[in-house]
Formats: C-alpha cells, sequence, structure tokens
C-alpha cells in the first residue's frame, strides 16, 4: 500500500490540520516509510507467542462479577429539593 498526495491532503483535511503543499510532499514519504516499516511487520513468526497487556508478567487484578443495584438510591436523590419514591421530581416546562 502506497499513500500519494491526494491521499495526504483528504487525510489532512478529513482531521482538519492545515498542511502546505511541501509538507504535503515530505509526508507522503514519510506515510510511505511507516507503512512499508508495518508491512514488514506482518512478515514476522508470531505462532506460539502469547497476547502481553504489559512487558513485564504480572497478575490482573479481577473483582467478582456480581448484579448489585447498590442499595444507594436513597443517597443519590438525598440533596434533591423534591422527589418521589427515590425519583428526581422536576418542574414541567411547556414552551
Amino acid at each position: 500500500m502506497s499513500v500519494d498526495l491526494a491521499t495526504v491532503k483528504r487525510v489532512a483535511k478529513l482531521a482538519r490540520i492545515a498542511v502546505s503543499e511541501d509538507e504535503a510532499n515530505r509526508m507522503v514519504g514519510e506515510l510511505n516509510g511507516i507503512l512499508g516499516f508495518v508491512e514488514q511487520l506482518s512478515e514476522v513468526n508470531v505462532d506460539g507467542v502469547e497476547a502481553m497487556t504489559s512487558v513485564t508478567p504480572m497478575a490482573m487484578k479481577k473483582r467478582s462479577d456480581e448484579v448489585t443495584d447498590g442499595n444507594k438510591a436513597a443517597d443519590i436523590v438525598a440533596n434533591a429539593p423534591v422527589t418521589d419514591h427515590n425519583f428526581f421530581l422536576v418542574p414541567k416546562v411547556v414552551e
């Protein structure tokens, strides 16, 4: 895959980045270099390599997956000026 000048200008426009003609021409070469490096990575054999979440081995902290309602409804509406059965009451707005 290669990037041409029109693609660089289109991406810059979509990203809302002002790019001069000289900068766009320079970016064509830079982006093609990056894409070439990414293509080289696809040639690396990664069979048998485990996925990592960190560069150092560590156990992930996990919590039990339990569904609770928190029993905090009364605390949540405690500062509301008007409530009804743990629901906020707001004035009706008609325009």
